[in-house]
């Protein structure tokens, strides 16, 4: 049954007290549900796969990008949330992963190697997701159960160069032909799309380096493109909601099944997109009340009927209840690559990187609309038409646009770029925008000299909450 996540908590003292309060039984009688007998390991990936449209459709990520503003209840969008459980994704999806990758055998399901392969490539992911929220998290000593109930956090860095570490055993491991696997939600068992997601991944992990260790980021980004990334847009890892309630979209749920219509695009994103006719913007919103598009001020504590009625509203294809939600796309890969170029990763200089970013435009419109046909005139206008003077500006606008409604992994590159310029009032958060998530809270108290120890070592200083950075958000 499909889920929303709610980050909810768990604590060492309470599962330690249901395991103590356990008699144990007979076999006979009693088959213990977390060891059962026989298991496959694909539908211990599927089950990992309902938790992947949670990472962006939430009520707390699409306001870290600014891609929408709340009608009521604007606490989400005014930051207020400061600290949240990382606990939710190790203990679900991660958990089930470690799972298919130690005890994969069912010839059943498809090549054992492929198998793990995949629950590798969405560890990688999950986990990517994760430490770029939190930064340092409990990793290798994670999950240990009654043998670990205080873990260790491992450092930003050391988790990345783990995760390469599995993606590149991944890409090493899938065999290509008669590969594929079975139970798999979002790619129908097709291994070589999961191959090109797990280089695209890499990728653009890779990318993430650039400010903080450019040299290990372009080896990296290097070997993750020749490996082979993503190559059209049906290579996309989209999440495939259907027409039924346990396996709906979130934005269909929270607008029509509970009928509130408490999100309107932001006037951050309109205002950028509605000035340069963006063709994105009807997709993305509908007409407001007077017949055109309007952004409602991004954490506005208590909007008015006015400001609200000025609004338009989360756009209606967008709230189906059998809507995808795209994840990792072909044209954030193509933005990656125009990047790589400018930085001189890759060949070509601007001349090339034009290529790659008129490429990752025209291909975030075709995924967004359905046609290309308005491409070139919005590539022609001077405010969007590639411009080696300010590269970087077009590449991450864009970039922000096109990832929108996915709010954290468009703060995360807002974080490492700087683009689009983010900011909030005074009134909030101290005028800040946020730079992580704070830790949950019984961490101070179930893992005391582990949480303090990872709060000390922060990178760049500062204290538990939104305002630390992560590893590679360099200042």
């Amino acid at each position: 049954m499909k889920r929303y996540i709610n980050e909810f908590k768990f604590t060492a003292l309470g599962v330690a007290l249901l395991f103590a309060g356990c008699k144990k039984f007979d076999s006979k009688y009693y088959n213990d549900p977390n060891n059962p007998v026989s298991q496959s390991s694909m539908q211990l990936v599927a089950n990992a796969e309902y938790y992947l449209p949670d990472i962006s459709s939430s009520p707390n990520g699409v306001h870290y990008a600014q891609h929408l503003s709340l009608t009521a209840f604007t606490d989400n969008s005014r930051f207020v949330p400061t600290n949240f459980n990382f606990y939710t994704w190790l203990a679900g999806p991660i958990k089930n992963l470690d799972e298919a990758i130690a005890k994969a055998n069912n010839l059943s399901d498809g090549p054992v190697a492929n198998q793990k392969a995949v629950a590798k490539i969405l560890k990688a992911y999950f986990m990517w997701f994760a430490t770029d929220r939190w930064g340092d998290l409990p990793f290798s000593e994670a999950l240990k159960g009654k043998d670990n109930f205080t873990p260790a956090y491992d450092k930003q860095q050391t988790i990345y160069n783990s995760l390469f570490t599995l993606l590149d055993e991944a890409n090493t491991e899938i065999i290509t032909v008669n590969g594929n696997v079975k139970n798999d939600i979002v790619y129908n068992g097709d291994i070589n799309k999961w191959k090109r997601l797990g280089n695209t991944i890499h990728l653009l992990m890779a990318l993430r380096l650039s400010k903080v260790d450019a040299i290990k980021g372009k080896a990296e980004f290097l070997k993750a493109q020749a490996n082979g990334i993503m190559a059209a847009n049906t290579d996309n890892l989209a999440y495939p909601h259907l027409a039924e309630q346990v396996h709906e979209n979130y934005w269909y749920n929270s607008f029509t099944r509970l009928g509130r219509n408490w999100y309107a695009l932001s006037n951050t994103l309109v205002n950028y997109m509605k000035p340069i006719n963006d063709p994105r913007l009807p997709v993305y919103g509908n007409l407001n009340s007077t017949g055109t598009y309007g952004g409602l001020e991004f954490g506005k504590a208590s909007p008015t009927t006015a400001d609200i009625n000025a609004s338009s509203l989360l756009g209606s294809s967008l709230r189906q209840q059998n809507s995808p939600v795209q994840l990792v796309t072909y044209a954030q890969a193509l933005f990656a690559l125009a990047e790589a170029a400018k930085l001189t990763w890759i060949a070509g200089g601007d001349a090339q990187a034009k290529i790659y970013y008129d490429n990752a435009v025209t291909e975030s419109i075709r995924q967004w609309t359905g046609n290309t046909a308005s491409v070139a005139a919005y590539l022609a206008q001077t405010d969007v038409a590639y411009d080696p003077l300010n590269a970087y500006s077009k590449i991450g606008h864009q970039r922000w646009v096109h990832l929108f409604l996915h709010g954290y992994e468009g703060w995360s590159e807002w974080r490492r770029t700087g683009f689009p310029s983010l900011t909030v009032p005074v009134g909030i958060n101290g005028g800040l925008m946020p730079r992580r998530d704070g830790y949950p809270t019984q961490e101070r108290a179930n893992n005391t000299t582990n949480y303090n120890a990872a709060v000390a070592a922060f990178p760049y200083g500062g204290t538990d909450g939104l305002n630390a950075r992560v590893w590679w958000d360099k200042p």
